[in-house]
Order: C-alpha cells, then structure tokens, then sequence
C-alpha cells in the first residue's frame, strides 16, 4: 500500500485497506458524520449520527489526488477513482470513476 503525502484519515467507523492500494496526495477519508439538526445547540455539541459501516476499501484500488471518500464508501477491487473525486456509495469492481457529480468513465480491461 502507499499513501502519498497531505492524506488525512479519520478513524470514526473504521478505515478497511485492501492489499496493492494506492492513494495520491492529498486525500480525505471521513468515516464518520457530524449531527447538525437542532438548531438550538451549536453543532459542535450535538455529537455524531449513526455510522454508516466505515470505508472499505478492497484490493488493487487507485485513488486519484484530492478524493474525498465518506461514511459508507466501499471501493470494489480493482477501481480506479479519478482526482478530485467525491464518494458516499458502494463502486464496482475493475470500474473507472471520476468527476462530480461520480460518474463511470470507463472499465479495465
């Protein structure tokens, strides 16, 4: 695994990192969500929601520079995710993924 430079990680739900990953610079893994609807409390006192199982990230996976990977992302072996790319979901396996809004931009081969 290699996790390049400016990275943060976020321990909140859990960070699961396959074998063979790579993560550009300055990426964010945030499995956690801050709670923010009672408007009569200041949202720093107001804790965190329920998890949504972490981030897993399985085998073979490249993330691109500057992704931001959320509470609930799972990464299927062999991804890959485009730069600046921003995920909350589950992604398929050997599918090539960029933009935001995520979009599929392409399949390995």
């Amino acid at each position: 695994m290699v996790i390049n430079s400016g990275c943060v990680l976020y321990t909140g739900q859990g960070i699961h990192i396959g074998n063979h990953v790579a993560i550009a610079a300055n990426c964010t893994f945030a499995p956690v969500n801050h709670a923010y609807k009672d408007k009569s409390r200041l949202i720093r006192e107001q804790g965190f929601l329920p998890g949504k199982g972490g981030i897993v990230i399985e085998d073979d996976v490249w993330i691109g520079a500057n992704c931001v990977l959320l509470d609930g992302t799972v990464l299927g072996r062999g991804c890959v995710l485009g730069a600046g790319s921003v995920v909350s979901g589950e992604l398929a396996a050997y599918t090539v993924y960029a933009g935001q809004p995520l979009r599929v931009v392409g399949e390995r081969q």
